[in-house]
Order: C-alpha cells, then structure tokens, then sequence
C-alpha cells in the first residue's frame, strides 16, 4: 500500500514502564478521524481525511492511489480541481498557432463555453454535463458547422488535461456524448445569373470582387488584400500572396490561409475587368502590420479600399455592402424595419463566388488536383469531399465519350470522298 493511514483521535507515548502506551488525542471525537497520506510522483505529500468507521475506504483508496501509480495512470486529485475556465486560459495561451486562430478561439470560449461550463472543476465533469451544454448549442441556433468547431475545441482542452494528469478521462469521447452533427446538406452554387445580378447592384467601386471570386476563386481576405503588383496581366495569372485579417478588432496584412501562396489563371473577361476598375480608381498605397498589431509594418498597393481610403473591413463590407446588394439583387429578404441588420447566412456571404467557381471548373472537365491548387487547399481530398456532387457522373462522360466518337464517324462517312463515291454509282 502507498502511504499510511494515520488515526488522528489518538496518539502514541511512552508510559511509566516505558513501554509505548495508544491514548486519546485532543481532537478525539472531533473532525475527521483517518487521514490517508502517500508521496506523489513529484515528491510531496498528498492526503485526504476520512470520518470515523471508514477506515477501510480510506485503505481502498490508498489501494487504488497505488495500483494507479504502477499502471501510470495516477491522477493528483488536487490537480482536477481547477475549474474549466482557468484551465481552458492556460491551455489557450500555450498554443503556437497563429494569432487570429487563437483570438477566434478565445471568442468562442468567452461566448458559448465559459457561460455554461466554465465554473464547474475539471474532475467534477460527466458526460451528462457535456450532454446538457450540447443541447444548449443547438438551442442557440448555431449552425452546425460552427457547433462542431466549438465542440472540438472543448474536447482539445480535456484532452490536454488528460494529458497533463489533471483529469482521468475525456467526457466528450464518452460512448454516450455525440458531437454536433454536419450539415448533411450538399453546396449549391450559385447560378450565373445570380452572380452577374449581385455584381450589377453593388457600388462601382466594388463590382470587380465579383469577377475576382466567381472568375479567380479568391477568398474575400484575398482580394481585399490584392495589390495591382500581382496581377500578370501580360501572363495572364494573379499570385496571392497576401490577405487582410482582423486581430483583435485590428485590420493586419498575414500569409493567405493556411500559409499556401499561389498562382491562380486570369481570365481574359476579368483582366478586363480590373484593367477598368484600375483605370477609373487608381490603387491605393497602404501600410498594415503584419501578422499580429504588432508586427513589422508592410506597405501595398491595393485595388479595393474604402470611402475613408483605408483598407477593407469585412465586417463592415459584409453588413453594409455586400448584403444591401444581396437584397436588392432578390437573394436575401430586405431588413425589416427597425431591424438594425440583414438576416446572416453562411451560404450567402462571398464565399458563395468560391463555390461558383468551382462548379464551373469542374462543369467544364478541370482536374481536383489543379482545382484545389486554384482554391489554395492543401489536400486536394478536401476539394473532392466538397465539390464531388457537382463532378459530371460517369454515366454522362461516358454518353459524351461515345457520342464525340460516333459523331466524327458520321462526319468521315459525309466527307467528299463519300459524296463523290455516290455520285460516281
């Protein structure tokens, strides 16, 4: 056994005969009577107190300490008294991930964690209570999507406690705990005439984010973060290399997602395009940190900036361009009055140009492998998963592949030689 068991309601002394006599202490009869003590692995005494006529738990306890300790399973019952929410804040600051990755992370716990679960101690969790604040997300109407982003965040917390011996096991892994499902929903593009109506009705200075996204597959960061200097016209390609984030409520110049610079084909209508957008607003030299607020200053000359002659927002774009364009276009309802903002929907925002570029690519015979590298996906089975409902099946490439044959058949047996062969009979 690890450890002894101390009997606080008595005490040892030698007696008159000088043999060692058990007498009664001072705190006979009060408090707690056994306490149970044992070294942990790093070195300091731990215990835990017991009434009286339960000595033999306070033994299978000290039993269990030390058949955890041989199979490395010991878990400090101090340390599982932490609450979730200091811990979740130690463990947000040890990530090396990128800065805004962690401030969205940082959000969602002060938003949709830390109100429901936050106050409870790491060892107190059962999966009932993970159960419990699931049914809380789906009540909130989060979308899916994002109810699983949350939901994995919290699990990657428990696990690091579990890792660090402050918790025995993970509840959100319990048999009886399931993640938020994902929108079984398949993407559906945007038509074209969709497309060209949103472009038609936002303001001039605007229009060619349009032609970029639906023409160029560019994410909304990316174009706000594109400088007339990466635009070949000459080649016919626009290198992005750069997007505009927002850190901390702070706008900053950082790498595209995922850190994956790329080459993307320009088309001839959207070189067009921008060719006149250049011409009737000339670009504007602007300079942000980069990275982080404060990181190294990088200056760009960018082809879309604001009224103010600063660089783009997207939360203001979003709610005071993009989505008054979307109700005039007939896509969304207009607000309603007294409503201080448009209805927000993940499948209209502009990521919706991505997905219409995409279609058309594929519609049109394009590989997934180059398809992902235009889209800037590091795994082109990301792109499969996707955008494979709009892949042609095989049933119709086949159909094409046999008329393409059958129909240059019919076209040799009506050529001159055929004709003249007629005539000759």
């Amino acid at each position: 056994m690890a450890g002894h068991i101390q009997d606080r309601w008595y005490k040892t002394e030698p007696g008159p005969d000088g043999k060692v006599r058990r007498i009664k202490s001072e705190r006979h009869g009060n408090g707690m009577r056994y306490r149970a003590r044992y070294i942990g692995p790093d070195g300091n005494e731990k215990s835990r107190s017991f009434p009286d006529k339960q000595k033999r738990l306070a033994e299978s306890w000290l039993a269990q300490i030390a058949a955890d300790l041989t199979r490395g399973q010991y878990v400090d019952p101090a340390a599982g008294k932490v609450t979730f929410q200091m811990y979740a804040t130690t463990w947000l600051r040890s990530q090396t991930t990128n800065v805004s990755t962690i401030d969205a992370i940082d959000q969602r716990f002060r938003l949709h964690i830390f109100p429901h679960i936050g106050s409870r101690s790491m060892s107190a969790f059962l999966p009932a209570h993970i159960r419990e604040w699931g049914r809380a997300l789906h009540d909130a109407g989060l979308a899916p999507s994002y109810q699983r982003v949350i939901f994995a965040n919290v699990s990657s917390v428990f696990g690091a406690a579990v890792d660090d011996g402050v918790i025995v096991r993970n509840p959100c892994r319990a048999s009886s705990v399931r993640p938020p499902r994902a929108d079984t929903r398949k993407l559906k593009p945007w038509p074209e005439e969709r497309v060209f109506a949103v472009r038609d009705t936002l303001p001039s200075a605007y229009r060619t984010v349009v032609d970029l996204g639906a023409g160029c597959g560019l994410r909304q960061g990316e174009i706000f973060g594109l400088a007339v200097d990466e635009v070949d016209f000459l080649s016919g390609v626009v290198h992005v290399v750069r997007q505009v984030k927002l850190v901390k409520a702070q706008l900053v110049f950082a790498p595209p997602k995922g850190g994956k610079l790329r080459d993307v084909p320009l088309p001839d209508a959207v070189s067009f395009a921008l060719a006149e957008h250049i011409t009737e607003r000339p670009p504007l030299e602007v300079t942000l940190p980069w990275k982080t607020p404060e990181g190294p200053p990088v200056r760009a000359s960018l082809l879309f900036y604001s009224r103010e002659h600063k660089p783009v927002n997207r939360n203001y774009f979003n709610m005071r361009v993009w989505k008054p364009a979307l109700a005039r276009a007939g896509v969304i309802p207009e607000r309603e009055v007294g409503e201080p903002r448009f209805v927000s929907s993940r499948e209209h925002g502009m990521h919706a140009l991505r997905h219409f570029y995409a279609s058309v690519l594929l519609d049109a015979g394009e590989n997934i492998k180059a398809l992902a590298e235009y889209l800037g996906h590091g795994d082109p089975g990301f792109t499969l998963r996707t955008y494979t409902h709009l892949m042609p099946n095989s049933q119709a490439r086949a159909r094409k592949a046999i008329d393409r044959v059958f129909h240059k058949s019919d076209d040799t047996a009506a050529g001159p030689q055929t004709v003249q062969g007629e005539k000759a009979s």
